[in-house]
């Protein structure tokens, strides 16, 4: 017989969310006063006023998606054509499409292996005069070494932008907020993220010229304030005011959705301390937990045997290497050997949801075990 016959809560479903009485007051709040675009309502405002509060910085801007939000720090970046900026090659679409959308090119450094976080080592011996930016994906929760990026960073003169996505109030070693590093941070609402309102971005920075760039970019490069003049070019990424409203009751949740989230997986971390051959994460208790990673020998095999103990994971996360996707090209196989070895072989990632109950985790815990065991 399997562990469990009954799935654990995905956010797929209401059970899986956090979503009640307060999103939808939101909505309705929204949809009585007749105004559903940022541009004329006050939800949006509201969120960004919000998020800076959050995060202590001077400046948030609400865009569309959590790729919208990279796409406005690329673009006051004034990355363009030939510019390089580099990041990791364990990451979804969105971190890198906004750089390929405008002109630049995509340096993938190789990551740690112990996290799969990026290399600080491997991302300053990929700078070349061309070099204007690094993208850090603080990767399932986990910190990407973002003070010594700080450094690298300001030593060559490069903008060093932070991909929060999965992230949400995660700490590094010192117990400072994941986003409070570089001079852009850049947040998702999308379904399968700690929060959601089904779609939708943040941008952060304490930088005001920044923060000017990126709402012109947000809004078709149209400075209201001055007549229907476009001085720089924009695309229109601005948040409804529907998903504003959304995420500002969710907003008022991610505390509790992280402080839950890490409660669980002390609880499975206690559980697996003990099997040789399993590695948790090295870092654990600043972690956000959007992902459970461990480290194993084959995950493959691991995989399917979770599976047969009705307990989902996904071996390697990624089926390939960003760099390995067809839309590349003139990036060769072994280029980034760790994360090459890490999604062909050793990463297995479990779901993980602040719904699950220490019932549901002393079910994984168990799953994981007998797999060990065979």
């Amino acid at each position: 017989m399997p562990v469990r016959d009954t799935p654990l809560p995905t956010v797929l479903e209401p059970g899986g969310r956090t979503i009640g009485a307060e999103e939808r007051a939101a909505v309705l709040r929204v949809l009585d006063s007749g105004v559903l675009c940022s541009t004329f309502g006050g939800e949006g405002r509201a969120l960004e006023e919000e998020m800076a509060q959050l995060y202590g910085r001077q400046a948030a801007v609400a865009c569309s998606s959590g790729t919208a939000a990279l796409h406005l720090a690329v673009a006051a970046a004034r990355i363009g054509p030939g510019d390089e900026v580099i990041t990791t090659p364990i990451s979804d679409f969105g971190t890198v499409g906004p750089v390929l959308a405008q002109g630049g090119r995509v340096v993938f450094a190789d990551v740690r292996a112990e996290d799969g976080n990026l290399d600080p080592e491997a991302v300053e011996a990929a700078i070349t005069p061309r070099t204007r930016a690094v993208i850090a994906v603080h990767l399932f929760g986990g910190a990407a070494d973002t003070a010594r990026l700080r450094q690298i960073c300001d030593a060559h003169g490069l903008l060093l932008i932070e991909d929060c996505a999965q992230a949400w109030l995660g700490e590094d070693g010192d117990g400072r907020l994941l986003g409070t590093t570089g001079d852009i941070a850049c947040f998702s609402l999308q379904q399968y993220k700690h929060i959601t309102a089904g779609d939708g971005g943040l941008a952060i920075t304490d930088d005001p010229e920044l923060a000017r760039r990126m709402r012109l970019f947000a809004d078709k490069g149209w400075d209201r304030t001055e007549g229907r003049i476009h001085r720089e070019p924009g695309l229109n990424y601005r948040i409804t005011e529907l998903a504003a409203a959304v995420a500002r009751a969710q907003l008022g949740k991610v505390a509790e959705v992280v402080r839950v989230r890490r409660e669980r997986a002390e609880q499975l971390a206690a559980a697996l301390a003990d099997l040789d051959g399993v590695t948790l994460p090295p870092r654990p208790d600043g972690h956000a937990w959007w992902l459970f990673p461990l480290l194993v020998d084959d995950n493959a095999r691991w995989a399917k045997g979770l599976a047969a103990e009705g307990v989902p994971a996904m071996p390697g996360y990624l089926e390939r290497p960003l760099y390995a996707n067809p839309v590349f090209s003139g990036y060769p196989d072994g280029l980034c050997p760790q994360a090459e070895r890490l999604i062909d072989r050793t990463l297995l990632v479990l779901p993980w949801n602040e719904a699950y109950t220490p019932d549901d985790v002393a079910d994984i815990a168990e799953a994981i075990r007998r797999v060990h065991a065979a």
